[in-house]
């Protein structure tokens, strides 16, 4: 890529904002030149609006310190200023929608990380190993939203990219039944110990809207493309416990899982090990060498030991084993402020660009 694309950042200083601006340092294909937030912040450097409130164990960059925080709210303001956009407002769902729209119909991309737009049915939900061919409904996306340039896709819920992964992998076997409980961390929340310490030795068996996200939204990655929408899967039909638990950084997933055909072990682990998608065709950027990696040990995988596998992009599994209700039953586990949040948006605008659908104005 000659020029690097012109980035622009909404929700910027939030922990998701603050993960896409570490990412993005060095990119290259995209250069942030913008960060949009609250009316509060702006009008200050990003350095100042973020004041001591920065999320990231690595140093903020020298990039964006002196970068004037822009009202997200001036949508045509900001727009101008970018190529595309990531999305990581803090508003509600409904607000969400507008101001996503709103910048769409500027002819700005907007790739986001919200929930807002999951279940609209002509914008594509993508984990680009598993089905960037969902990218295809942009094309009537851009006829309702009148846009030629402008649309808006998502990436899916954190809590499902630990195990989302396995059933596409298996598709084969005719996955038909799963039943998870998925040990979620803090930063999941927007968190860190020193924001919530009453989460130090703590477990909460309840995070609000998690465990619908995590039975339906794996449907629909694993849905096609319809008329002029996405058609959610029949199956696997999926029950899912979601628990917030003391670990800063990683979204375990403890899983079982019944199959139409029942496969061995050693196939269902050559299936992990060898799958592979666009993302590693086209050696995107972001990409992971090896999307899944299966850990032979009983104790893996472990947050500690495996939660920056492919710098947080790729996805560990272990434990698989018979069992004696279920066909198999197995652990997983995914960084989910990496691959989870804005790892997986980063990814996903990588292969829009791969694929023509973002570009230079």
């Amino acid at each position: 890529m000659d020029k690097k694309l012109r980035v622009g950042i909404l929700g910027a200083t939030g922990m998701v904002g603050q993960r896409f601006i570490s990412l993005l340092e060095n990119h290259p294909w995209f250069e942030v030149v913008t960060v949009a937030a609250s009316p509060r912040s702006a009008g200050r450097t990003y350095e100042e609006a973020v004041g001591d409130r920065w999320k990231m164990t690595t140093p903020m960059p020298e990039a964006v310190k002196k970068l004037i925080v822009s009202n997200v709210n001036e949508v045509e303001k900001v727009a101008a200023t970018v190529d595309f956009v990531f999305s990581a407002v803090d508003m509600t769902k409904e607000e969400i929608k507008a101001i996503e729209e709103a910048y769409a119909k500027t002819e700005t991309p907007v790739v986001s990380n919200n929930s807002a737009h999951r279940w609209t049915p002509d914008v594509p939900m993508v984990v680009p190993e598993i089905n960037v061919e969902h990218f295809e409904i942009i094309e009537s996306q851009r006829k309702r939203l009148g846009t030629t340039r402008g649309f808006i896709a998502v990436k899916p819920n954190c809590s499902i990219q630990s195990y989302t992964p396995c059933l596409a992998a298996w598709e084969e076997f005719g996955p038909k039944e799963v039943v998870a409980t998925t040990y979620q961390a803090i930063s999941g929340a927007g968190k860190t110990f020193k924001d919530w310490p009453e989460m130090v030795e703590n477990i909460i068996p309840y995070i609000g809207g998690e465990e619908e996200k995590s039975e339906q939204e794996p449907l629909r990655v694993l849905g096609k493309v319809g008329d002029g929408e996405i058609i959610k899967a029949d199956a696997p039909k999926i029950t899912c416990q979601c628990i917030r638990v003391p670990v800063l950084n990683g979204h375990t997933a403890a899983v079982f899982i019944n199959f139409e055909k029942k496969p061995t072990k050693e196939q269902l682990i050559e299936k992990l090990v060898d799958f592979k998608g666009f993302p590693q065709e086209a050696n995107l950027p972001s990409a992971p060498k090896q999307f899944i990696q299966y850990l032979e040990d009983d104790n893996r995988p472990q947050v500690k030991m495996d939660v920056d596998y492919e710098n947080g992009m790729g996805v560990s599994i272990g434990r698989l084993r018979e069992d004696s209700m279920f066909d198999f039953k197995f652990v997983g586990l995914s960084h989910n402020t990496i691959r989870g949040a804005a790892g997986g948006a980063v990814l996903c605008a990588e292969a829009l660009t791969a694929k023509g659908y973002i570009s230079s104005k």
